[in-house]
């Protein structure tokens, strides 16, 4: 499969499992996070989606498309590691959605990466919310559910908090 034919997937999985998320966490009040920010496309696609819901972006710099940057109060600047645990102590476990797109090209990286993350995510989430991530994740308390029908398996991950 080509590195063209591997994006695509991606990003067809990305939009079919952000949609899905956005529509079962519809009526789960709570904030939504979106972990890496890019240039923004996925951050503008989640306030098209859900508009009126208070979605904090969390990013070590921001170098994203002037209509996809979030306003200074929804950004949490810094490192994840810092700014995951400080986000639990402001919000406590009350986020409806978790959205990751946080690794790179490198699939060894990425699971190591994920298995660093994936418990200082989980504590984040609200029962019955839901975290969209483009790697495997390594959770304790989630369940990985079943992806809509218009996405790619291993392209896109979906785990819900009981």
């Amino acid at each position: 499969m080509s590195r063209l034919d591997i994006f695509i997937n991606r990003m067809v999985s990305q939009r079919a499992c952000l949609n899905h998320a956005a529509e079962q966490t519809a009526d789960l009040p709570g904030p939504v996070f979106e972990l890496g920010l890019g240039n923004g496309r996925t951050y503008h696609h989640m306030c098209e989606i859900m508009p009126g819901r208070d979605i904090f972006v969390f990013e070590r710099a921001i170098a994203s498309h002037p209509d996809s940057t979030p306003p200074d109060d929804h950004v949490l600047l810094g490192d994840v590691f810092d700014t995951l645990p400080a986000a639990l102590e402001r919000f406590g476990p009350t986020a409806s959605l978790i959205h990751a797109d946080l690794g790179g090209h490198n699939a060894q990286k990425n699971v190591a990466f994920a298995r660093k993350i994936s418990p200082v995510i989980e504590p984040l989430l609200a029962p019955g919310g839901l975290m969209v991530s483009s790697d495997r994740m390594f959770f304790t308390g989630l369940t990985e559910t079943d992806l809509p029908r218009d996405a790619v398996p291993g392209r896109c991950f979906i785990y819900r908090a009981g």
